[in-house]
């Protein structure tokens, strides 16, 4: 995690009233799309970490087979150690310089870490915020689904990650170990998420 690492963020201040909110909220695509584009800029990765007026912008995809999630776990062999040995249903990343959008830097993040001889359709869920975590509050999601149908896929980085599907009894058997906004999607998707401030309602850019 460098300086020579370039992120897209957006200034908190722009961004919808987040205090209170925990938890994914849908807020139209369209209107986060123009927001992101109106308000992001890119920032030195080792610089914003820690910087909670802005919120680093984070495409995030959740692998399903059916009513199977695609459960990952993180190693000791990852960047941030904030989330070894967590476990994971979402895929995802930064987006980049190179990026010319959320959609891109979804199908980017897609090939660098699932290896599989396809790209699913991306089903937009909401946005995501956690500000009780450090690396939450300075951190928004935006979380879709993604269906494989059957195909199968793996963990491209095998060193960092272990992955495999999983059904929604074994994960809430280990609830406890998963990172914060693993399960926050968990609980939206099974429909037992936790009471959140504020109604869904629209962006203005």
């Amino acid at each position: 995690m460098g300086s020579s690492e370039r992120v897209r963020v957006v200034p908190r201040s722009a961004l919808p009233d987040l205090s209170g909110w925990r938890g994914v909220r849908h807020l139209d695509l369209a209107a986060v799309t123009a927001l992101v584009d109106r308000h992001g800029h890119d920032a030195p990765r080792d610089r914003v970490e820690s910087d909670r007026a802005l919120k680093q912008i984070i495409p995030y995809v959740v692998v399903r087979d059916g009513p199977r999630y695609f459960l990952m776990r993180r190693t000791r062999a990852g960047a941030d150690a904030r989330l070894h040995e967590r476990w994971s249903i979402g895929v995802g990343g930064h987006l980049n310089p190179g990026d010319r959008g959320i959609d891109d830097g979804l199908r980017r993040e897609w090939h660098e870490e699932i290896d599989a001889p396809f790209v699913p359709e991306f089903r937009y869920v909401g946005i995501l915020n956690d500000d009780t975590t450090d690396v939450g509050a300075v951190h928004l999601g935006i979380v879709f689904e993604a269906a494989v149908d059957g195909r199968p896929i793996q963990v491209r980085e095998t060193d960092k990650l272990s992955g495999g599907f999983a059904t929604a009894d074994e994960i809430r058997a280990g609830h406890d170990r998963l990172e914060s906004w693993s399960a926050l999607v968990f609980d939206h998707l099974e429909g037992h998420e936790e009471v959140r401030a504020g109604a869904a309602g629209g962006v203005v850019p």
